[in-house]
């Protein structure tokens, strides 16, 4: 600038949204090696004195007395733009998308609600706790889990292939271990003694839903409540989401602001949408709560096309859930008391015998974002639902103990850490917001030879 008279430089170490500008006049310290690495995303330590700006893009700028390069960067090699690049190619180089603008403000996004969410339980006098991540459960029924096994390529290892029949004696656990689908059962053991305990850690799935709101690994916020019933694990849901999207627009004004401004523009990769309206819309409550009954008729009454039908007896699918809340109740809804048919085998049997004191919490463009219910706490009718739904009593029997010792009425719910992050940055893809390095050891040797052969793409309007 200024016919070489001086230089700016842009500098953020991750703390903020906001960059620092820099005023570096020429002949000081370090201006050689400022001249020549003059490009995005090297590395300086910077030693100077913080002066009022009078840019108005600032209020404050670091006026230099020395510049000290600590990392340079080969603008030649290097794979970001200095523009807004497209988000499924930054997937692709997940070791460096958080120098990116949108995935740096998703890092401190993920980082305030974690704190939001501990200080939201820990302020209501639950204790956090630590469930096993190798298990032998199946928490869902589902059988959609990833087994954990030394067996591979172990010599004298003894399976009929044909049949798909291993001797898992031999394996380090002596029985099948699958990495965990939910901490909820032993927690629901904690909290038979402790009165309310949260976990808040990783979970895994193996489902074949290759979509945009589902993760094969991905992180659960899932208290549970002694003396509880329905009712409470929905207020409880309530207010704890409300809590975590008010600390959001609180704590990070500037991130918020620019994740609005690109739902507004309707960027590629956000949903289009005055996404500050959304969330205060949420702080604001209270969510609409209706019966499965009653949701079933409403969507029954709707002019959309549903495909397939709303019928009784039915899960409700994304389309419902989005009817439900964007065109018939215009916010989150809560949905209780669903067909025990459909749901799993924990939930307390309602006493039309028909239905379970099952929950979920509907948000507009995400669908489900919790999943909870009442436990059954009566040890025959637990036992009767175990055995319908196929599980060997004997698996379940420490589960069953809960109830013959002591047990209490308790309440818990699932809230998927991932999907609320995606609702309140606005983002429309669910491996966006996931942990920045979530694919990094999944990627080939090939793969990783291809992205780095790969030229930069055009700035398509994607935010960087």
């Amino acid at each position: 600038q200024g016919a070489g008279a001086f230089a700016f430089m842009e500098l953020n170490d991750g703390t903020t949204f906001k960059n620092l500008q820099v005023v570096a006049d020429k002949g000081i310290e370090g201006w050689d090696a400022l001249t020549e690495n003059a490009h995005t995303h090297t590395s300086w330590r910077v030693q100077g004195t913080l002066v009022a700006s009078p840019g108005k893009e600032q209020s404050l700028e670091c006026r230099a007395h020395s510049l000290t390069l600590l990392g340079s960067c080969s603008p030649s090699d290097y794979p970001l733009a200095k523009g807004r690049m497209p988000l499924d190619f930054l997937r692709g180089i997940p070791h460096l998308r958080a120098r990116t603008n949108t995935l740096s403000a998703l890092t401190r996004l993920r980082s305030k609600l974690s704190f939001a969410i501990h200080s939201f339980f820990q302020e209501r006098n639950f204790h956090y706790v630590h469930t096993p991540i190798i298990t032998t459960s199946d928490c869902e029924g589902a059988g959609e889990l990833f087994a954990v096994t030394t067996l591979l390529g172990k010599e004298g290892m003894q399976m009929n292939v044909s049949k798909g029949e291993v001797d898992y004696s031999q394996d380090f656990f002596k029985q099948k271990a699958y990495l965990s689908v939910s901490g909820q059962l032993q927690a629901e053991a904690l909290a038979c003694a402790m009165g309310k305990v949260y976990t808040f850690g990783p979970t895994f799935r193996a489902e074949e839903s290759h979509t945009t709101r589902h993760l094969a690994e991905f992180w659960m916020i899932e208290p549970e409540i002694a003396f509880a019933n329905l009712e409470d694990a929905m207020s409880v849901a309530e207010a704890l989401l409300q809590h975590c999207v008010s600390y959001a627009l609180e704590h990070l004004p500037d991130d918020i602001t620019f994740f609005h401004n690109a739902a507004i523009k309707g960027l590629g990769g956000f949903s289009k949408g005055d996404l500050r309206a959304k969330l205060q819309s949420i702080v604001a409550g209270p969510f609409t709560r209706l019966s499965y009954s009653e949701a079933i008729a409403a969507l029954q009454k709707s002019k959309e096309h549903l495909d397939p039908p709303a019928e009784w007896g039915a899960d409700l699918s994304t389309q419902m859930e989005r009817c439900l809340t964007e065109q018939i109740y215009g916010g989150p809804v809560i949905v209780y008391d669903y067909p025990a048919q459909i749901k799993p085998f924990y939930m307390r049997l309602n006493d039309d015998n028909n239905t379970v004191a099952a929950m979920d919490v509907l948000f507009p463009k995400c669908g489900e974002m919790v999943g909870g219910s009442q436990r059954e706490d009566r040890y025959n009718l637990l036992q009767q639902r175990v055995t319908q739904h196929g599980i060997p009593t004997e698996h379940m029997q420490w589960y069953s103990d809960l109830r013959r010792f002591g047990g209490v009425p308790h309440a818990g719910f699932g809230l998927g850490f991932e999907r609320l992050l995606m609702f309140i940055s606005g983002l429309d893809n669910i491996r966006d917001v996931a942990s920045s390095l979530a694919s990094q050891d999944m990627r080939s040797d090939d793969h990783a030879t291809a992205l780095r052969g790969q030229t930069q793409p055009s700035q398509s309007g994607q935010p960087q």
